[in-house]
């Protein structure tokens, strides 16, 4: 009997043992406990900004206003007929992007000012000797905006951007490809509101491309007109 209630303490005492694994209050916590209380760093920055609530004033005026007249205009009785902006795509070419890493570092982050968008790096398809070029090297920086960006852009660029323009007299107007697409290009940078002086790397240009739907210069140059475009020669039209 003695021999059994000393066993019986023994396993009592495991017992005990057993409950008292449990952290104390002041000991570290487990590590799986501490997972979901995880939190972003506070100067953590969302690198893909979502587009602003609301449909964008230049788009409103050519769905009410430009699409009637251009319909009109030409006679185009489908409505998909009528020529529309797809998309607006920006390049900034960089020859010695890969010598001086951080000018390129700098056209991205610009870009992506300029349009509320992340820009990529573009990088070479082939090897050319003669430039000391060799395939997949970075050459430059590129952007596409659509919807709500590209009009949000577009109108940025007729009203606050294009008056910056040192002795400027209009923009081209041959400057079309034969399929509805206008392609022009700006010197320098500065023009944009968005860059700050004071953080600028370099001085540089950068081309830009309307892409329409239109498969003719003159429905293109309509569409563009009634946006308000400033055409060399022309009073643009009046964005209300």
């Amino acid at each position: 009997m003695a021999e059994g209630t000393k066993e019986g303490g023994k396993g009592g005492k495991g017992a005990k043992g057993g409950t008292a694994t449990a952290p104390a209050k002041g000991g570290p916590q487990p590590a799986s406990q501490g997972k979901g209380k995880d939190k972003a760093p506070a100067g953590a920055v969302d690198h893909t900004p979502k587009a602003a609530e609301g449909t964008p004033r230049l788009q409103e005026y050519y769905e009410k206003t430009v699409r009637p007249r251009l319909a009109k205009e030409f006679g185009l009785g489908n409505p998909n007929q009528v020529p529309r902006l797809v998309k607006i795509v920006l390049n900034v070419g960089m020859g010695d992007a890969s010598k001086n890493p951080k000018q390129l570092e700098a056209a991205v982050e610009e870009l992506g000012l300029i349009t509320g968008q992340k820009a990529v790096v573009t990088r070479a398809k082939k090897a050319i000797a003669n430039f000391g070029l060799r395939a997949g090297m970075p050459v430059g920086a590129t952007v596409t905006v659509r919807g709500a960006r590209m009009y949000e852009f577009l109108d940025r660029f007729i009203n606050l951007a294009v008056p910056r323009i040192r002795d400027f007299r209009g923009l081209p107007s041959r400057s079309f490809d034969g399929r509805g697409n206008y392609t022009f290009g700006i010197k320098e940078q500065m023009i944009f509101p968005e860059i700050d002086f004071d953080r600028v790397e370099k001085i540089h240009g950068m081309d830009i491309t309307l892409v329409t739907s239109a498969d003719r210069d003159d429905l293109a140059m309509g569409l563009l007109r009634e946006l308000g475009w400033p055409f060399r020669g022309e009073t643009p039209q009046r964005v209300a």
